[in-house]
Parts: C-alpha cells; structure tokens; sequence
C-alpha cells in the first residue's frame, strides 16, 4: 500500500464526531477501500518555544510514534489550516534530543487509537481519544493549492455516505480538545 497519501504541503481535512463506532464501521464496509492499519497506537509529543511562539502563530511542531506499525514522523502544521508537512524520522530519541537542544520545550502529550483506511485518493482515519470518544477524519494531502476547495467538496460527498454532515463537524483540533479536557 503506498504512502503517497500522505505527501503534500496542503492537507484538507474534516473531522466529524462519531456518536456511533459500530454504524461507521458499517458504513465503511458499503465503501470500496483498503487498511493501511487498524487500532495502532498512536502518541503526539507536542513542542513549542518558552513564550509559545508557535501556538500564538497558530502553527504546531510535533513528533508523531505508531505502533505497532513502526512509523515515527516529524510533523509541522501551520500557520493556515491547510498547512501540513510531515516526514518519516528514523530515531524519535534522537529527534527529541534536537529539539531540546535547539531550545524547543515539550508542552503537551496526547495518544489515541487510530485505524486508517484509503478510498481513492483519500484517507479516512477512524480515532479513539480517551475522555473525548471516537472521530473520523476524512482526508488528503496534496501539493495543488487551486485544489484545495474541489477536494473538500469531495470530502463532503464521501462523509456524506457515511451520514455525517454539519451536526457532526468538529471544527477543534484535537490538541485543543484535549487541552480543553484538562483545564
């Protein structure tokens, strides 16, 4: 299965609060597609500068750790909300290491269950957030910025075969759904 899904400089995504796991997974069944995995461990390690010049940039660096499918990323998002690069590191200590050294702080911990499935061209992940439930994102990562506007519109249509529409959307990155939780 290729990881070409996930090159690009631009990600849409949309993200809907799934009140029912087993109606999703039905749907899903109704959709032609393929696993890329199931119910992996997943933890963000989330960094930023001591005045938390990034967060206040509306941008986020963080180091991405999956099991067991053995995939570490480096991922920056930001500033807009289509902005999003990430690449495969190879050694999460070491990257860690860097990030301290450069002066970078740890300032938050998130970890989740994620399934992700490709239908087409897209991504779907199926999360699982403790204290905040399951959601559905549904996805691609694409360098054609003129794009961007026809490829959330499809993203729409295949949510849509799933029963999820505006009622649904979570518009909150997890991050600040999470940092909400703890407060």
């Amino acid at each position: 299965m290729t990881t070409e899904h996930f090159k690009g400089q631009f990600e849409v995504e949309l993200k809907y609060r799934i009140a029912s796991p087993q109606a999703f997974k039905r749907a899903l069944n109704d959709v032609p597609h393929q696993i890329r995995f199931e119910d992996n461990s997943e933890t963000d390690w989330y960094y930023d500068t001591a005045n938390h010049s990034l967060r206040k940039e509306s941008k986020h660096l963080l180091l991405r750790d999956i099991q067991p499918a053995n995939i570490q990323l480096w991922i920056v998002k930001g500033p807009g909300g289509d902005d999003c690069e990430a690449s495969d590191i190879l050694d999460l200590g070491a990257a860690k290491n860097m990030l301290s050294t450069l002066g970078y702080q740890l300032t938050l911990t998130m970890s989740k269950t994620r399934s992700i499935y490709f239908v087409g061209e897209y991504h779907i992940t199926f999360d699982y957030l403790e204290g905040l439930g399951y959601f559905a994102e549904f996805a691609i990562m694409t360098d054609e910025e003129p794009a961007l506007e026809y490829h959330r519109q499809q993203l729409v249509s295949l949510a849509d075969k799933f029963s999820l529409g505006n009622n649904e959307l979570e518009h909150s990155s997890y991050r600040t759904l999470f940092e909400s939780l703890n407060e």
